[in-house]
């Protein structure tokens, strides 16, 4: 793997950088979030690892931007601050997982090998259809009957994943583990807010409905029977 360490505390990142390096992997650092930002614009990463707090930007803000240039590496949250609050705002923001400090490197190494094991987007399919719902992988695009929808990225990942679950019923568990890389309940209604933001936009305006809540259950993407 390729990864790209950011993180200010000196002592904790040339730690980290060490461990990856002696793991076989390489490994760059950078102590500042501006630099980062503009070192991923030119250099492609499989994981990125990114303190909260930085100077010049700091890793929320840094993580967003990633996203809205199209940077999809995976992103882990390496940071002191570890309230539930704190990681909803996190995988919120784009990232893809959240390590607390003081933390175990073994740990750390662990959860960017799990992220890099993920399919990458080639291997899977890139134009979802149910009904006249249709998203582009590729271009990052919604549209129903031809109209364009406008959503965030936690609401396009969450409607990938129903869409190409098309028919089933996917519990809020396993939404929290799929969209948000939660392997616990973090105690709030994050999944139930972005059904109902995502059914405004892609049910509410036209005349069937294809998003529903199966009670007791989940929640499951189909056309009508």
């Amino acid at each position: 793997m390729r990864i790209l360490l950011i993180e200010d505390d000196r002592t904790t990142g040339e730690y980290a950088a060490r461990g990856f390096i002696e793991a076989g992997h390489a490994c760059d650092l950078i102590t500042d979030g501006r630099q980062a930002l503009i070192h991923l614009a030119d250099v492609t990463y499989d994981i990125i690892v990114v303190d909260r707090m930085l100077p010049g930007l700091d890793g929320l803000s840094l993580v967003k931007a990633a996203r809205a240039a199209g940077i999809k590496s995976p992103a882990i949250f390496l940071t002191s601050i570890g309230g539930v609050d704190d990681r909803v705002e996190g995988l919120e923001a784009g990232g893809d997982d959240y390590l607390v400090k003081p933390f175990a490197f073994s740990e750390l190494l662990a959860r960017a090998n799990a992220l890099s094991r993920r399919p990458p987007l080639q291997d899977q399919k890139t134009l979802l259809r149910t009904a006249d719902l249709e998203v582009d992988l590729i271009k990052r695009t919604v549209t129903r009957g031809g109209r364009t929808i406008d959503l965030q990225p936690r609401e396009f990942s969450l409607l990938e994943i129903l869409m190409r679950n098309e028919g089933r019923v996917l519990t809020r568990t396993m939404l929290l583990e799929r969209v948000w890389d939660f392997h616990f309940d973090p105690k709030t209604s994050v999944v139930e807010t972005h059904i109902s933001r995502l059914r405004a936009k892609i049910d509410r305006p036209f005349e069937v409905q294809l998003l529903h809540t199966v009670r007791n259950s989940g929640y499951s993407l189909h056309a009508p029977r």
